[in-house]
């Protein structure tokens, strides 16, 4: 789900669990359309869903790892996905739009070169990140601590850096190791170069909670002259643990404006007046080839949508292949704020997928009703939870709800006032004993290890989430391009003003300290 680098990024990830809302077998209401519903399922295979996430490895391994959108490895991505849909007879739309590239030229180096050479993992949830507005440049140097307190205090007590006697005796040419605390990343920065810091390091204080690369760590505007990175505590422990410990740290950034594209495919048929919308982004983070993140999400919908072409559907049907979610939702907040207010009122209900084969997954299904998180989607969006519910259920497999605050490119749509709905198999958030014990998997660690990585590729995937969800995402499809069920497009005139201002991507929190 995103590049880390850029800036003004405020969301969060939002994966939390309720499992009180936790629900098994029971049986499924009829549905209109049984037997469309029955034929399309039988035809969207896992087998080939995965034959497009192998076709997005391939693309991402030819274009230097990544397909980040403003990228080749993004432009060969849609030029796939478009390609398919007009194959299969869908109008086709491609919508470019502008926006700020942030991200780097070279790939970033933390590496301690001494004592036992060891090459640290770039990445939000991997080892370190560039801090937003660190400059261009590159620092060899040892190592050294300043004014450390291992093992950690209180939460937000450490003092590192925050006072110019901190570096009372500090080497100049040294590089600063600093632990997070009661300043903020500035002041400690600022500090390290006024005594001769040739780098900065500052690394997570360590309590519960303060341990990973789980936030944005900004500057705060221009003037920093040296490169400065923010690790986790256990890299941090690791580099002060052995005294006369050297590094090298090389960053070499880039931000301009690039040009994206979403991709808009719609049937021929269908009441242009009741329009389903369903939706994906396209794009991956510059770190990795987003295979799960969303690679999977839009893998299930682009064969949904190939299926799906030969039926003739009574509702149009319009699928969305979104560009720079990882930038803040851009694609489709660009896509909804062209829309008329008359074309907005044609859409009746939004599906999104984002992260669908998550390899340590829960089946998770937004919360739309509220009742798990206390924030519930635009009316009709509890309609399109339940439905989502029964399919489970259905199944008897279990499923849980996941926050519904417009974190993902359903976000523009509830601000819009348009109902929404969809899945989400998890990002970085640790599983419990429970969830383990329900869905199966490895409590302690993340639902998706490789989020944002380098590792996010074709391994990173379940086969068992990929295959159930993408009958899910068939069974609703065929089930709303029957009849919609109740969920009207006329509740899509009235903007819903509690999501406006929250609609962003899934990013890290942005924090000065």
């Amino acid at each position: 789900m995103r590049s880390r680098l850029r800036k003004g990024m405020i969301g969060a990830v939002v994966t939390a669990v309720a499992l009180s809302s936790v629900a098994f077998a029971g049986p499924a209401s009829a549905h209109p359309g049984k037997d469309a519903v029955g034929k399309l399922v039988k035809a969207v295979s896992g087998k080939h869903v995965k034959q497009h996430l192998r076709a997005f490895q391939a693309i991402a391994n030819a274009n230097n790892g990544t397909r980040v959108s403003g990228t080749p490895g993004f432009d060969a991505s849609r030029d796939y996905v478009a390609k398919k849909l007009r194959k299969a007879g869908y109008n086709v739309t491609i919508q470019p739009f502008e926006f700020q590239f942030e991200g780097y030229v070279t790939p970033p180096v933390l590496e301690r070169t001494s004592p036992a050479p060891k090459a640290y993992t770039y990445g939000f949830f991997s080892d370190y990140v560039a801090m937003g507005d660190s400059p261009a440049g590159s620092a060899t140097g040892t190592i050294q601590a300043v004014d450390l307190v291992l093992p950690p205090g209180p939460a937000n007590s450490s003092t590192s850096g925050c006072e110019a006697t901190d570096f009372a005796g500090f080497v100049p040419g040294n590089v600063a190791l600093m632990q997070r605390g009661t300043c903020n990343f500035r002041v400690k920065v600022d500090n390290a170069m006024a005594a001769g810091a040739a780098g900065a390091i500052i690394f997570n204080e360590g309590q519960e909670g303060r341990t990973e690369v789980d936030l944005n760590p900004v500057l705060g505007g221009p003037g920093v002259t040296i490169p400065s990175f923010f690790t986790s505590f256990a890299v941090g422990q690791e580099l002060a643990a052995t005294a006369g410990t050297t590094v090298k740290m090389n960053w070499d950034p880039i931000s301009e404006v690039r040009t994206t594209y979403n991709v808009i495919a719609q049937t021929k048929k269908g009441d242009p007046a009741n329009v389903v919308m369903v939706g994906a982004h396209l794009d991956g983070v510059q770190e990795g080839p987003g295979i799960n993140d969303n690679g999977s999400g839009s893998a299930g919908i682009l064969e949904v949508a190939l299926q799906f072409a030969k039926t003739k559907p009574k509702n149009q049907v319009r699928f969305a292949f979104w560009g720079a979610e990882e930038f803040g939702l851009l694609g489709s907040e660009h896509y909804v704020s062209t829309l008329t207010e008359e074309e907005r009122a044609k859409i009746a209900l939004y599906l999104n997928f984002d992260m669908i084969a998550s390899p340590n997954y829960t089946f998770g299904i937004y919360d739309g009703d509220g009742d798990a998180f206390g924030t519930a989607g635009p009316e009709g969006s509890a309609k399109i939870e339940e439905d989502f519910e029964k399919f489970f259920a259905g199944r008897g497999l279990p499923f849980t709800a996941t926050a519904f605050t417009g974190r993902s490119d359903y976000g523009p749509f509830i601000a819009a006032g348009i109902p929404a709905g969809g899945l989400f198999t998890g990002a970085e958030q640790l599983k419990t004993a429970e969830e383990a014990a329900i869905f199966g998997g490895t409590a302690g660690i993340p639902l998706d290890p490789c989020y944002h990585s380098a590792c996010d590729d074709i391994r990173n995937i379940s086969d068992k989430a990929l295959d159930v969800n993408s009958d899910a995402i068939a069974t609703l499809v065929a089930t709303y391009a029957a009849d919609t069920g109740g969920i009207g497009a006329a509740t899509a005139s009235a903007p819903s003003s509690a999501r406006a201002s929250t609609a962003r991507g899934h990013a890290p929190a942005e924090a000065l300290s």
